[in-house]
């Protein structure tokens, strides 16, 4: 399934926090890309050294670094999908602070899961995964548009956001499970645990962040939606 708009509502306010978001981690993702596996290496988070001066700052240096251009791709397409209601509804300094601590809460449930894992780990999924999981609480009803593949073929079709992050939300749960029996395979360094800590603070702090003013604006101005 590919995200490609929320078809119930768009902005009121100009996403000027979510597109400088997303150039980060262009920005970043160009740094890996020149500095190879040195750079990498060296700003991605180890949970077996996160208590070191080093291994603390990786913590914010690694959410917003990428495995390839398959990872960068669909973590940027789902925030822009996702990300935009989501900093209208918070206001884009508050909706800063709630991605930051997403992507925190997402390293927290990783290195709880295995500490004395030495296997980089990076990726925005995390902070994402929070951001999805705030706009399942907010915004449960509005309609996806969807690019739903079958073999070889896709299409259009709109889907209740409840039951496309849900959906993806289980996709989540079933990489972690084959992630925690291979986990010293997994080359990459993809957090899947954090996404699962990502979405779960979402949904259960996204209200401490939302402005019920913005909230209420927001559904008044919802769209008529037809099949």
């Amino acid at each position: 399934m590919i995200p490609l708009s929320d078809e119930s509502r768009r902005p009121i306010n100009f996403p000027m926090m979510t597109l400088t978001i997303i150039g980060v981690n262009v920005f970043v993702f160009v740094l890996e890309l020149l500095g190879g596996d040195a750079f990498i290496n060296y700003w991605s988070l180890v949970p077996a050294n996160i208590m070191t001066p080093h291994g603390f700052i990786t913590i914010f240096t690694s959410m917003f670094m990428h495995a390839g251009w398959e990872h960068i791709i669909g973590n940027m397409l789902f925030f822009w999908v996702f990300g935009p209601q989501m900093e209208d509804v918070m206001g884009s300094i508050p909706f800063l602070i709630f991605y930051l601590l997403g992507g925190i809460a997402a390293t927290v449930a990783q290195v709880w899961i295995d500490p004395t894992s030495t296997i980089p780990n990076l990726g925005a999924s995390g902070a994402i995964a929070a951001v999805m999981g705030a706009f399942l609480i907010t915004y449960p009803r509005d309609k996806i548009r969807t690019v739903v593949f079958l073999g070889r073929f896709g299409r259009v079709t709109f889907l209740p956001a409840v039951v496309m992050v849900g959906l993806w939300f289980l996709s989540q749960l079933f990489s972690e499970v084959g992630a925690l029996s291979q986990v010293q395979a997994d080359s990459s360094g993809v957090a899947y645990m954090a996404h699962i800590g990502g979405f779960v603070f979402g949904a259960i702090t996204c209200r401490l962040f939302e402005s019920r003013r913005r909230r209420l604006q927001g559904l008044e101005l919802e769209l008529p939606f037809n099949w």
